[in-house]
């Protein structure tokens, strides 16, 4: 098995490496678009379950949308159609005949021309709040809360598997209220779903914020973010959740009767996250030799490899191993039992690491006789010898041990890299040496971020939630600023 690229070496060029031989995703005959193999998409149900079901659990029903948008639907909020124009792939035709020239090809049929060009949703709040117009009469109707599971189309001119692509897997909330108030309300609370689940879950700390200005969802009057750091020091946002006004209500004509008997337009929000978790989550563990899956996402959490010599010692050490896999699955952990007779114990080893399943055990003939097994932990490739009585409970604690001890880590690492600066000359080295997150001061004009992005590429990611207010000068303009902002390179 060859053996992946360092990530000292090239980042990038691990990353893709991994992707494709962790057996997770691969390139498709369609320019841009991604196969999600077998394992990946294992995770990334594992990922939609959790979410789904806290989704759930905070009032939401799910439901689906048309993946066609018209043109004029499409449109009608300004600022969205202008956001996304760049991006859309769009129906102009729905038939094709054979080519009279070429026989055996095809060609669009000029006859088939639609009366209305559709647009392949690259997000969906234009069909959605067009749908709620007829829903929606009295505050009696409210809130509708909402979610769809569904792919979308942003045509990438640059791709890259999980992280950018034309196509992808996300979900989408979209709710309208009676008031400001529950919408504010509900965008926040989706944003903490979004970051308990990215810390509990994939075990990735992450930044609570709101987006400046220019980097809000085009439509919204506020973004809020999740921020998280990757092991090259670039920032991944990994959720968002808008807080829309009445900016679609008006757009589409979105009324209601309130208590009082007024008529006002609803107020709304969405939020989504993708299957760009996936990126995040490799990128945020994983070493040299693979991946590294927190527990809670791992689609195969313990693994058992016997070490043998012919069918009767196989048979002796399955016995035991499937007692041991009994056990632990009573438990709801997910256990493989590879007895699989092609290929030698230190092969398997190898793919299991690059796998990332968090906990390897290895069982001979002498773990027989002494009644123990040799038990390995992929997080940090300890190897230690454990008893046999009891080690369904051990495993269960271990289990919980790891997913905490990952996400230790991945936070000690994001706190060893986050540099408070206070001048441009300091920002420019600490991004060139050091990378990372830096806090600065901002004047907070778009002209100062949009020269800071061209000069250094980094962006302001987040205006952090819990910010302390401190005063201090702006980098650039040198203007009175009462926080600091977070800028980092992003992917």
């Amino acid at each position: 098995m060859a053996k992946l690229t360092s990530r000292a070496e090239d980042y990038s060029k691990w990353y893709n490496e991994l992707v494709v031989k962790a057996d997770l995703a691969e390139n498709s005959g369609v320019r841009g678009c991604m196969v999600i193999k077998p394992y990946g998409y294992a995770i990334w149900e594992k990922m939609r379950d959790e979410m789904d079901r806290q989704f759930k659990e905070t009032g939401h029903h799910n439901a689906y949308f048309p993946l066609f948008v018209p043109k004029s639907l499409f449109e009608a909020e300004e600022k969205n159609a202008e956001g996304f124009a760049k991006e859309c792939a769009v129906v102009t035709h729905y038939r094709l005949k054979n080519d009279p020239n070429n026989p055996g090809k095809l060609i669009v049929d000029p006859d088939a021309k639609l009366e209305e060009e559709l647009i392949v949703r690259p997000t969906s709040e234009a069909i959605i709040w067009n749908t709620y117009k007829s829903w929606i009469q009295s505050y009696r109707d409210l809130p509708i809360l909402i979610n769809q599971w569904a792919n979308v189309v942003r045509w990438e001119m640059r791709t890259r598997l999980f992280l950018r692509t034309a196509e992808f897997l996300w979900q989408e909330g979209h709710t309208a209220h009676a008031t400001k108030d529950e919408a504010v309300d509900e965008a926040e609370k989706m944003l903490e779903v979004y970051a308990k689940f990215a810390e509990d879950f994939m075990a990735m700390p992450v930044i609570r914020g709101l987006k400046s200005p220019s980097e809000r969802f085009a439509g919204a009057d506020e973004t809020y973010c999740i921020e998280a750091m990757m092991q090259d020091g670039k920032a991944l946002q990994a959720g968002t959740s808008h807080f829309l006004g009445q900016n679609f209500g008006k757009a589409f004509d979105v009324k209601f009767t309130t208590k009082e008997g007024k008529i006002e337009h609803a107020w709304g929000t969405s939020w989504g996250t993708s299957t760009r978790l996936m990126g995040a989550l490799i990128m945020t563990h994983s070493d040299d030799l693979g991946l590294v899956l927190p527990p809670t996402l791992a689609p195969i959490q313990v693994v058992i490899v016997p070490i043998f010599k012919g069918e009767e010692q196989l048979a002796q050490i399955s016995e035991v191993a499937l007692d041991i896999k009994a056990k632990l699955k009573a438990k709801g952990i997910s256990v493989k039992f590879d007895d699989d007779t092609q290929n030698k114990p230190g092969w398997k080893f190898a793919e299991y690491e690059l796998k990332g399943v968090p906990v390897r055990i290895a069982m001979g003939q002498r773990d027989l006789e002494n009644k123990t097994v040799e038990l390995a932990r992929r997080d940090n490739l300890t190897k230690e010898t454990v008893a046999l009585d009891g080690l369904d409970d051990y495993i269960e604690t271990l289990l919980r041990t790891i997913q905490k001890d990952i996400y230790n880590k991945a936070l000690s690492y994001r706190e060893e890299n986050i540099t408070k600066v206070d001048s441009y000359e300091e920002f420019k080295q600490v991004l060139e040496e050091k990378g990372g997150f830096i806090l600065a001061h901002w004047d907070g004009s778009e002209e100062e971020e949009e020269q800071i992005k061209q000069e250094t590429k980094a962006t302001i990611r987040c205006i952090p939630l819990d910010n302390e207010l401190e005063e201090g000068v702006s980098l650039i303009s040198g203007k009175p600023s009462r926080q600091r902002v977070v800028f980092a390179k992003a992917y």
